[in-house]
């Protein structure tokens, strides 16, 4: 497996993946980390997120972001898209694994690129950003060593007012290393 700066091949590899995921359970509070307190099983449904991958490329041509894939054989396997928050944290603006290629040791791996992106643009660490029905990821940003260290439960509210997603904000700071 490799791990590239998105080409011109993004687009069309985009469209041939799977980012998708079952939702089988919700995060729920306190938020108050370092992890997830506790969970809660739901009906399972899928989960797909509505990234565009024109905008993705088009956002990593700004001088202070990025586009990563990682792909093998050529084929691309999942991406993360980075960018120079003003907090002087890289903000992980996106990332997925397609689905055929989850527990592969691919979001390690991205998340290690990205780590070495934050590093050589001297940032105090990594920022991001997901939902507490997305507990995989949550679980997966834990054992990596992210913290979850705060929540916005209305965030969501406008775009779907009955949702019961919150928003998580996790943080891997490079000076707690």
């Amino acid at each position: 497996m490799i791990i590239e700066p998105a080409d011109g091949r993004f687009v069309s590899d985009f469209e041939a993946c799977d980012f998708s995921f079952e939702v089988t359970a919700e995060a729920v509070p306190p938020f108050d980390g370092p992890g997830l307190s506790g969970t809660m099983p739901v009906d399972a449904y899928r989960k797909t997120y509505d990234a565009d991958p024109v905008e993705l490329l088009e956002a990593a041509a700004e001088s202070d972001a990025a586009l990563f894939v990682a792909r093998a054989e050529g084929r691309m396997l999942g991406y993360i898209a980075l960018s120079i928050g003003w907090n002087g944290y890289a903000e992980i603006d996106d990332i997925a694994v397609d689905a055929s290629a989850r527990r592969s040791g691919v979001a390690v791996a991205m998340m290690d690129k990205a780590v070495n992106w934050a590093r050589e643009h001297s940032l105090a660490g990594l920022r991001l950003e997901t939902q507490s029905n997305n507990v995989t990821a949550c679980r997966f940003y834990a054992r990596y060593g992210f913290e979850l260290a705060g929540y916005d439960r209305y965030l969501y509210t406008a775009l779907n007012p009955g949702t019961r997603e919150v928003a998580l904000y996790w943080y891997l700071r490079f000076d707690a290393d």
